[in-house]
């Protein structure tokens, strides 16, 4: 029974992605091949990275909520979502400004650490760009990857798009993280390859769907002893289908 909520999100979910399949900062990672993740969104503010996001509408993007405490002032007229990029020193993207934005009510760090923007105009028509769907049935992952332009292993903010693979971690997951909420957290990766500063919001991506988002990770990203922190984004499939229709 308790698959028929979980259903009929997944048909009232927005299916109208730009070219999507809709079935379908990094340390120790690589680089990742010039534009294989065309979903990925840099915000920034003042035109400066502060987390990663991703499309899963071609007019939303998902993020963690505590990324809105990177704004001074909360001062969202300098926030822009740059899309379609891969090197971020260059010019090869598009910014579109960021014309909402959706914390969800109960967010108080790490909980409930999800966002939604809603983008001036849709980037339907945005080169190298394309949405990304989201987990609606809660499977059991184990083999995933995340990417993001946040800080690498020399210390540095990486300016073309790094990607790592990491496992999801089933069992324990309290035992390194006190506050760990396994309904709507994931623990994954962290102890030998994973996300640093900067990568915040980023997706946790298994089989071509956007499972966890970028939530929390020891201050010491360099030498990790805990798993990183994502929001499980299957949790919030009754708030996320609200917002989708504002």
């Amino acid at each position: 029974m308790a698959l028929i909520p979980l259903l009929l999100l997944a048909v009232l979910l927005p299916t109208s992605c730009h070219s999507a399949n809709m079935k379908v900062g990094i340390i120790n990672g690589t680089e990742a091949k010039e534009h294989s993740r065309p979903y990925m969104v840099s915000i920034q503010y003042h035109k400066q990275h502060i987390c990663g996001g991703f499309l899963i509408t071609d007019s939303f993007v998902m993020t963690a909520a505590h990324c809105a405490s990177k704004i001074e002032n909360r001062n969202w007229e300098d926030v822009t979502a740059v899309v379609g990029a891969h090197n971020l020193s260059t010019n090869n993207f598009e910014r579109i400004a960021v014309k909402e934005h959706y914390s969800h009510p109960n967010f108080s760090a790490p909980h409930n650490d999800i966002m939604l923007l809603k983008l001036g105009k849709s980037s339907a028509n945005s080169r190298n760009t394309r949405c990304i769907s989201i987990d609606v049935k809660r499977d059991r992952y184990s083999n995933c990857s995340v990417a993001g332009w946040g800080i690498k292993n020399d210390g540095m903010r990486s300016d073309v798009l790094r990607e790592a693979k990491i496992r999801i971690i089933t069992d324990n997951c309290k035992l390194w993280w006190s506050f760990f909420n396994d309904s709507t957290m994931l623990c994954a990766g962290g102890r030998t390859s994973g996300i640093c500063q900067g990568d915040s919001g980023s997706p946790l991506v298994c089989n071509n769907l956007a499972v966890g988002i970028v939530a929390f990770q020891e201050k010491d990203c360099f030498h990790p002893k805990q798993p990183n922190g994502y929001t499980r984004i299957s949790a919030f499939l009754p708030w996320i289908n609200t917002i989708l229709k504002k």
